[in-house]
């Protein structure tokens, strides 16, 4: 059985891009079929991964408004791992679908009829909590948030963390929270250990802070503009170990 996991983070620059496409690669090397889902307007899961956005004739904005089918959209960008893309035409979605009728489940109704060809959904959520996120965390089975270790994406992570309670009570009492993933992380600074440390304390054991803790690196940078991942592009990098052992981790849950 399949599994779906949003990778959402209202705060931007947090790494939540980076690590939907860094943890399918991840995913693929261990053997699992993967599927990304692009939902946010600013593309850059699609065009980093090597695709020319206006080149585009469905996407993801297509599936969300009935006008095309998810497996109609879906691309392959390597082995393994398959693509629903988006370009800036998703940014009109929001406002297309607050008229619809059961506008939060559009696209877990999208993905019922490929989600078994596949043993991971990752959905690359926008920065913003807009029916966007909404229909990531009604159709997904759980939720990692990337965290960047620095305060106020730290002080970010408390009203995602309500945000997903609300989704739960309210539009899918089964979504779980995955974890909590440490990113951008510079160990030469004080205050990304203090504020790593923080997290793990205020948590209070109550929310999963992962192991693993990805840190600074310009190789995330590099990789997107040649189109692959970063396993692909630095294999030996200290940002491809970090989420080859990430995808440890959530591989052993299952």
């Amino acid at each position: 059985m399949s599994r779906c996991i949003a990778i959402a983070n209202q705060k931007g620059g947090s790494g939540k891009t980076t690590t939907t496409r860094s943890l399918a690669a991840a995913l693929a090397e261990r053997g699992r079929r993967v599927l990304l889902v692009d939902l946010d307007p600013q593309a850059s899961l699609s065009e980093g991964s090597g695709l020319e956005l206006h080149r585009l004739e469905n996407t993801t904005y297509h599936v969300l408004i009935g006008s095309a089918r998810l497996q109609n959209v879906i691309v392959p960008i390597e082995e393994r791992v398959d693509l629903a893309p988006a370009n800036i035409h998703l940014a009109a979605a929001e406002l297309q679908l607050v008229n619809m009728n059961r506008r939060e489940d559009k696209l877990r109704n999208a993905l019922k009829p490929v989600r078994d060809q596949y043993d991971y959904v990752l959905i690359d959520c926008p920065p913003s909590f807009g029916l966007l996120t909404v229909n990531a965390l009604s159709a997904a089975d759980s939720v990692l948030i990337p965290m960047a270790c620095d305060y106020y994406t730290m002080l970010g992570v408390r009203l995602l963390l309500d945000t997903v309670r609300e989704i739960q009570s309210e539009v899918n009492p089964e979504l779980t929270i995955e974890g909590l993933l440490p990113t951008r992380f510079d160990a030469r600074t004080l205050h990304a250990r203090e504020i790593l440390e923080q997290t793990r304390t205020a948590l209070g054991g109550g929310v999963r802070v992962f192991d693993t803790v990805v840190r600074e690196s310009v190789r995330f940078k590099e990789s997107p503009i040649t189109g692959r991942s970063i396993l692909s592009y630095a294999s030996g990098s200290a940002g491809a170990r970090a989420y080859r052992t990430l995808a440890e981790e959530i591989d052993r849950r299952d």
